[in-house]
């Protein structure tokens, strides 16, 4: 197998990774795939693919769960994100990234670590200003490294809410601050015909990895959902902090 086949074979492997753990707990799609393409396709097609294949599997599932949808818990975190994006595109041009991702990764990790160690949690209270303010901190680490739910992911978790309500909140709010973020971080907005020859080689397998994902979600209890969660938290706290090596 030459180089460019071996490539293309990790590409389509890790798209299907992605999108069956992006399925699975609803969110790290963008972290999961991108540990892999950066090795093989350029960071321009890695960012442009992980918005397109990253709204499809987000809008698939939120799809799914749209019965559980409660726009009522909804309006606070969307708000506060719509207001969080530029704010944090802003930071970019007087602080350096590399810092923010490093405080990011160490939190998670100490979160994760934590929430693990010890499994009874009293639930937090919440209330629209205090979702509006998680949703604002979201929209601003959004805007400074692209992560658009990892803020509330942690925040639904603290408040106890069921696996479905978790993800009935998480998912569109990442779909929504995503939108917003990509509006904002857009650049020239060209896409080479290689990214496009990418996107549709890669669709089938996304669509695939979504699914089963979604099927193996149906059978999580909620301390499975719990302990996967906080698993991929953990991992994408210390992928933040590989990524400064």
């Amino acid at each position: 197998m030459d180089d460019a086949l071996f490539n293309l074979a990790l590409f389509l492997i890790a798209t299907f990774v992605a999108a069956l753990v992006a399925g699975l707990a609803g969110f790290a799609f963008g972290i999961v795939a991108a540990g892999i393409w950066l090795h093989v396709i350029t960071p321009v097609e890695t960012a442009s693919l992980i918005v397109g294949f990253g709204l499809i599997v987000q809008g698939l599932a939120v799809w799914k769960l749209r019965k559980a949808l409660d726009w009522r818990k909804l309006w606070a975190f969307v708000a506060g994100g719509a207001l969080g994006v530029p704010l944090g595109v802003a930071v970019l041009g007087w602080t350096n990234p590399a810092h923010v991702r490093a405080g990011t990764g160490a939190v998670l990790v100490l979160y994760a670590l934590y929430a693990l160690a010890r499994p009874k949690m009293q639930p937090v209270a919440g209330g629209p200003l205090r979702d509006a303010g998680v949703g604002l901190l979201n929209g601003i680490l959004a805007g400074i490294t692209g992560f658009a739910g990892i803020v509330v992911t942690i925040w639904c978790g603290l408040r106890g809410w069921p696996k479905d309500v978790q993800r009935a909140v998480f998912q569109p709010v990442g779909v929504a601050t995503f939108i917003v973020c990509a509006a904002w971080l857009g650049g020239t907005g060209a896409v080479s015909a290689h990214t496009v020859e990418l996107f549709l080689l890669g669709l089938p397998f996304l669509l695939a990895g979504t699914w089963l994902g979604l099927k193996l979600y149906g059978r999580l209890d909620e301390e499975g959902f719990r302990k996967i969660v906080l698993a991929l938290l953990l991992v994408s706290g210390v992928a933040l902090l590989w990524s400064l090596r």
